[in-house]
């Protein structure tokens, strides 16, 4: 069995990244190749044809060689020659998991429990989980760390703590899996998704002049650009395997907590002559959550984010700018995840499952 330790990062390790086509994965392959790895991918392309601006205003997608396949239908050869898996394919919003809960548990975690039984059976020792925050839900206390009681409150995140669950059960002296729970993802990407916070407010604030909450904003929530949640998976396959082994850490920085008003202020500061605004009968989001980044840290010293909200969301600033965005645009089925599958399911590009039909 291969051990990934760091002189060994030096061999060019062969590193799966499943979902590598989606919003973190085509930012996250480039940073792996550049940090040694040789990088293959898996994707279903569910999302072909949402690609954001262009290579000048987003960056190339690297074109790594990579099997199209569902990640439910993964098979014990398709993981040949592969030394590690960072498992970052699915159905990622709430939305989406609330379009179809059964299938949500179906790829967040069956899927996952799946791949990660074929990657042990292959003698695939690091196994990477791209877990999210939001598993701690209606947080009970001030701060909440890896110790903490979760509480999921949508099915996206209680597909997460089932995934967890199920494949820790799995780590052995020979399968080492590793959980990293992001906090809420902001940052361009060739795959720019607009139903994230910073993202959306400066979308709606550069086309509209408006930063629109739909919440009361006084819900908490930490924040990480997509670059440093890259840069955490990179830290991880580096790290020795005994400190990472079946462990769970959360990814971002204690200094980027934010109550989502403060989110929009930023968004306000950021985009001229615009304002903050209220959805009427705003209420708070029962998803509230101050999380501790203090082990990551600690564990992981060669984790350093680089980024902050507030410059997160002058690169996006920039990037429509240069797009010329338009809320048609951003609220339309090329940007909006759930809209572009609601589309794809009417036109029987996909079926009720989320498959793409076998023509496509």
């Amino acid at each position: 069995m291969k051990v990934l330790e760091q002189a060994e990062c030096e061999k060019k390790l062969r590193v799966l990244v499943t979902g590598h086509h989606g919003y973190i994965g085509t930012v996250m392959v480039p940073i792996i190749e550049a940090a040694g790895f040789e990088v293959c991918g898996l994707d279903s392309d569910l999302f072909d044809g949402c690609v954001f601006g262009d290579a000048s205003v987003t960056g190339a997608i690297s074109p790594i060689p990579y099997i199209k396949k569902d990640i439910r239908d993964v098979e014990l050869s398709d993981l040949k020659g592969v030394d590690a898996v960072i498992h970052l394919c699915a159905l990622s919003n709430d939305p989406l998991g609330n379009l179809n809960p059964e299938v949500t548990y179906e790829i967040n975690h069956k899927a996952s429990v799946k791949l990660a039984k074929l990657a042990k059976e292959a003698g695939i020792e690091r196994y990477i989980l791209s877990s999210s925050c939001s598993v701690y839900g209606a947080a009970t206390t001030d701060i909440v760390n890896e110790e903490s009681e979760v509480n999921p409150v949508t099915p996206y995140a209680e597909s997460k703590v089932m995934a967890e669950k199920d494949i820790a059960k799995l780590a052995d002296s020979n399968f080492s899996p590793t959980f990293l729970r992001s906090s809420t993802a902001y940052g361009l990407s060739p795959m720019l998704r607009f139903d994230l916070v910073v993202n959306n407010f400066i979308a709606w604030s550069f086309t509209k002049g408006i930063v629109l909450l739909k919440s009361d904003g006084s819900a908490w929530r930490p924040f990480v650009h997509i670059q440093d949640i890259s840069r955490a998976f990179i830290s991880v396959l580096k790290a020795p395997k005994d400190i990472v082994h079946n462990q769970i850490f959360n990814v971002g920085q204690n200094s980027e907590n934010y109550r989502i008003r403060e989110v929009a202020e930023i968004a306000k500061q950021t985009v001229p002559n615009s304002q903050i605004q209220y959805v009427e009968g705003a209420e708070p989001d029962q998803r509230s959550y101050r999380v501790e980044f203090d082990k990551i840290a600690t564990t992981l010293p060669d984790f350093k984010p680089q980024w902050t909200v507030a410059k997160g969301a002058k690169q996006l600033y920039e990037a429509y700018k240069k797009v010329g965005l338009l809320v048609e645009e951003f609220e339309g089925p090329r940007y909006r995840r759930i809209t572009h599958l609601e589309n794809s399911l009417r036109s029987g590009r996909i079926d009720s499952t989320m498959r793409l039909k076998v023509n496509n």
